[in-house]
């Protein structure tokens, strides 16, 4: 059974819950099904196995609704031979799977590619074994990390000194697994009922060369990987145009490919008229007349860049390669090329950010609109959130951020130029799932039935600080200590077990160059 914490329409879009689908279904030895929150394939009689994919923190409650109605145990301790083994991978359980880890028997950390045929071939091995032998001879698979064979062990004062095996013989750290292969995903299902209705996606690189210093689909994917133009790419978008004219073109910074501008020629041919091509993310500084034509031509209305800050201050601090100037030309180009608007992305509470940047990014928002009159103008804006496996782990959510969303509101609106600010509450949760260790499971199934709002999650934190709440372990941190502070460099990190890209003391050095 593959599950997504999510309805049908959203599940289906996700292009990695696709790839993992469509790689066990491929096997002779597997009989998958799909389970959505509002629908699923019929179930087996008899289920081994149950796969969790997990793209969003604020996912993660779902879990446990999901694990509910299949009645399987919650507590990965409490489940027997009998039950499924539950696994789980996906961005978020490979940044930092702890606060989840006690509801998991596996976490697959990286790429699926990789990861599934060696976990499922070792599964077959010792399908018959008892599940303790079982999960011990899973443990001994890269990038396989069991959460059972671990234990923290925490300081007089509850700070976290380690992560360590129970018993000799299972691996001291687990590395996250780079697939390498000359070919990157794309869709498998192409449904008119997906999010993206009747879209093929094609993923045309993955990582990002860039690294913002708080980026996990750049840090925590390295390396940079694209596909070869001919044997990957072109075979791909080909395979999906046999069955529908929508063409979706994925990954963090899509224009980066090196050859990005062979494969708009060879969709500016005639043979794809009628075809609608979209594409997600673009690097400012790469916009050209040719993409805005190109895609206006293949039925595109808008562009998206990345901007982080209107303050080119900001930006350095952040390690935002990108002048003024080339976020006016880009928005020049967009609307040269026929395209009607143009939406941005940005932070607010960046480290070491003062209002003063936040007004820069409102200056720079009413300076584009009259630089581009009749080019619509949207800027979606994030409170900044600390994440695993970057350079800015270290650094807490700022609360001023709160404010300062509300300033570029009370600037941008009454001008004409939307604002979409994601809510300061649901960073705050985020973060709190992003940087917790494992003493968060239990506030995590205090929190359920409540977990939609930021009150409910406060009051199942404070319910288990207080010992009200079910959860026998050591209790968890101080809330401000897991949000709102900044911690020191050596300070033991909940997922320090596990090996990301890049090791610890780099990702400091990059933290303290930004920052200097």
């Amino acid at each position: 059974m593959l599950a997504f914490p999510s309805t049908y329409t959203v599940g289906i879009t996700s292009l990695g819950y696709q790839v993992v689908w469509a790689t066990l279904a491929q096997r002779a030895d597997v009989d998958v099904r799909r389970l959505f929150t509002d629908q699923g394939d019929p179930p087996h009689r008899h289920c081994d196995l149950f796969g969790l994919s997990l793209s969003w923190e604020l996912d993660g409650p779902v879990l446990l609704d999901l694990l509910e109605q299949q009645r399987i145990p919650l507590w990965a301790a409490e489940r027997g031979d009998e039950d499924p083994i539950v696994f789980g991978g996906g961005p978020v359980l490979t940044a930092n799977p702890e606060p989840l880890a006690p509801f998991f028997d596996v976490v697959l950390l990286g790429d699926g590619e990789l990861l599934l045929p060696s976990f499922i071939d070792a599964l077959q091995e010792c399908r018959e074994m008892p599940r303790p032998e079982r999960l011990r001879r899973l443990a001994q698979v890269p990038g396989v990390y069991v959460p059972a064979l671990y234990a923290p062990r925490y300081g007089s004062e509850g700070e976290l000194l380690a992560v360590e095996p129970i018993e000799p013989g299972v691996p001291a750290t687990v590395a996250k697994q780079t697939w390498r292969g000359n070919t990157l995903s794309h869709s498998t299902v192409i449904t008119p009922e997906a999010a993206w209705p009747s879209i093929h996606m094609v993923e045309v690189v993955r990582s990002c060369p860039e690294l913002c210093r708080f980026c996990l689909a750049s840090y925590l994917t390295l390396p940079f990987r694209t596909p070869s133009l001919d044997d990957g790419l072109i075979p791909a978008v080909e395979k999906g145009l046999t069955a529908t004219q929508r063409l979706g073109l994925l990954g963090a910074s899509v224009t980066q490919h090196p050859q990005f501008a062979d494969l708009l020629q060879w969709l500016d041919q005639d043979r794809f008229e009628g075809t609608r091509v979209s594409v997600s993310s673009v690097r400012a500084a790469t916009v050209t007349p040719e993409l805005g034509r190109i895609l206006a031509k293949r039925g595109s209305k808008s562009l998206t860049i990345a901007i982080e800050s209107g303050s080119e201050r900001i930006r350095e601090v952040v390690n935002k390669k990108l002048a003024t100037e080339e976020i006016y030309a880009a928005a020049r180009y967009a609307k040269e090329g026929g395209l009607s608007s143009l939406k941005l992305y940005g932070m607010v509470g960046l480290p070491s950010e003062e209002e003063a940047d936040v007004e820069a990014t409102a200056e720079l928002l009413l300076a584009l609109k009259k630089a581009t009159p009749g080019l619509r103008l949207s800027l979606g804006v994030s409170t900044f959130v600390p994440k695993a496996h970057t350079p800015f782990q270290w650094q807490g959510v700022r609360p001023e951020a709160e404010k300062r969303l509300k300033l570029l509101g009370k600037r941008l609106k009454p001008k004409g130029i939307e604002l979409r600010p994601e809510s300061y509450g649901w960073s705050v949760i985020q973060a709190l799932l992003s940087r917790s260790d494992r003493r968060l499971a239990p506030v995590i199934a205090a929190a359920r039935g409540r977990h939609e709002s930021l009150g409910g999650w406060k009051q199942a934190y404070r319910a288990v600080r207080e010992g009200d709440a079910s959860g026998s372990g050591p209790l968890p941190p101080a809330w401000e200590e897991v949000i709102h502070n900044s911690w020191s460099g050596d300070q033991v990190l909940p997922w320090e077990h596990l090996e990301g890209p890049l090791p610890k003391a780099t990702l400091f050095k990059h933290q303290q160059e930004a920052l200097a």
